[in-house]
Formats: C-alpha cells, structure tokens, sequence
C-alpha cells in the first residue's frame, strides 16, 4: 500500500481538520501602521507650510512692508481737526489687516503648483477637509503674526489707548481673522488654478470679506471709545454667525473646488 504525503499548510490540512471538529483559527494580519487622523493631518499640512514660509520669509516681509506703509501713509495724511483718532483709526485698522493677509493668501497654492506638490498632496489619502483645515491653519497663523506688527504701530501713531481693552481687541481680532482665513483659502484654492491668480483673488474674496470687516471695524471702535462691551455685542454676534457660515461652507465646498 503506497503512502501519500500531504504538505502540511495545503487546503486538504485545513479541510481535513474541519470534518475532524477541529478549531481552526484564521491567519492574524498584523497592521503595520494607523490611519492618521484628521487633526493630525491638518496640522502636518499646516506646520509644512510656515516651515516653507519661516524659510523664505518673502510673503510675511512683503506684508510686513505694507504694513508699516500703510500705517505711515494714513498718519501723515490724517487731519486731527476734521476727523478724531478714534472714528479713523479702526478703519485703518482693518483695512491693513485685509489688504496685507491677502499677499499671504496669494502663497497658499502657489508653490506647491509651481512644483507639482499639489498633485502628490491630492493623489495621498489625506482628506480633502484635512487639506484645506492645515491651508487655514497657516493662513491664519500668518495673518495673526503680521497683525502682531501691525496693531502696535497702528496704536503708536494714533496714539490710541488700547492697554486697558487690549483683551477684547485680541478676541475680535482672532474672530475676524478665522473667517477671513476661511474665505481666502478658499478663493485661492479656486484662483490658483487660473492664469491671472494674483488679479482674480483680490476680486473674489473681497466682497465676501466685507460682512466679517464691517462687524470688526465697529466692535473695535466701540471698544476704542470706552463705551461698554455690551454696545458692541451686536456686532460681536454677526461677526460670530459669519464666521460659523463660512467656515463650515467653505469647508463643505473645497472639495468640489478642486480636481486631481
């Protein structure tokens, strides 16, 4: 009688020692890494690019410049007999903060479409939602620190008293500079794709900056005043539900906006 040997793993094994009544466990795949989460993601896209800007520095030096400019400009054009330093100055304010966090905006998508980063970026299994978080992030970071420059000279030339509400001040900044964060990462995402990107941002994004200045503008020049907080608590809501809108919209619609 001839003897037939079966390899040991084979199908026949396993079948054999099933009818057997046997136990079988199935074969355990060890996971060889975690899918990063949706923070962490954002934030690897975020720190990415300050590293490229704390590189370079030529967008936040250039906002910087304008800035500083800006701020001179409006000083010595100022007549302090027509106009009182408290109804000028938030205007000035936040027309700074504006036109200077748009040189920044004009960078979001710039390089990496320059050197066909973005494409990587949208071929990874990073979320659409994580990609545009991490631009906002940055956008944010960087408009806040060239608003870090920009407030104190703006309060050194116009001789402002800012020390006692400069909390308020602060708070009003950073509800004003999320929602504009949001927007214009947004339309630069969209503009970056085209050929005059520079020309189309500006156009875009301003008229929907304008429901977050407007709130801004007034809320500070009620703090400037000394009037109470709760005068300006209207304005502080609208910013707030503007800021809700676009925020979530924005992140609703950025996936739709770009293409790999």
């Amino acid at each position: 009688m001839a003897l037939r040997f079966r390899p040991a793993g084979v199908p026949g094994e396993v079948s054999g020692a099933r009818a057997r009544g046997a136990r079988v466990s199935a074969p355990r795949v060890r996971a060889t890494h975690r899918a990063p989460s949706y923070f962490a993601d954002a934030w690897r896209i975020a720190r990415k690019d300050l590293l490229i800007e704390y590189r370079t520095r030529s967008a936040f030096l250039a906002a910087t410049v304008f800035a500083v400019l800006a701020v001179v400009i409006f000083r010595f054009t100022w007549d302090p007999t027509a106009i009182p330093a408290m109804d000028l100055a938030p205007g000035v304010l936040w027309v700074i903060f504006t036109f200077s966090g748009l040189l920044g905006l004009n960078r979001s998508f710039g390089l990496e479409l320059a050197e066909r980063a973005y494409d990587g970026l949208l071929a990874s299994q990073v979320s659409r939602e994580a990609i545009f978080t991490g631009k906002v992030i940055a956008n944010l970071v960087f408009v806040l620190c060239v608003q870090t420059l920009a407030l104190p000279a703006v309060a050194l030339f116009f001789d402002l008293p800012v020390g006692p509400s400069w909390g308020i001040i602060v708070a009003i900044v950073l509800l004003a500079s999320l929602g504009l964060s949001a927007v214009g990462t947004l339309f630069a995402a969209i503009a970056s794709n085209t050929r005059l990107a520079e020309l189309l941002l500006p156009m875009m994004t301003l008229p929907f900056f304008v429901p977050l200045v407007i709130p801004a503008a007034q809320a500070t020049a009620v703090v400037l005043r000394g009037q109470p907080i709760a005068e300006g608590m209207a304005w502080l809501k609208v910013l707030l539900a503007f800021d809700l809108v676009f925020v979530f919209a924005c992140i609703m619609v950025f996936p739709f906006t770009i293409e790999e």
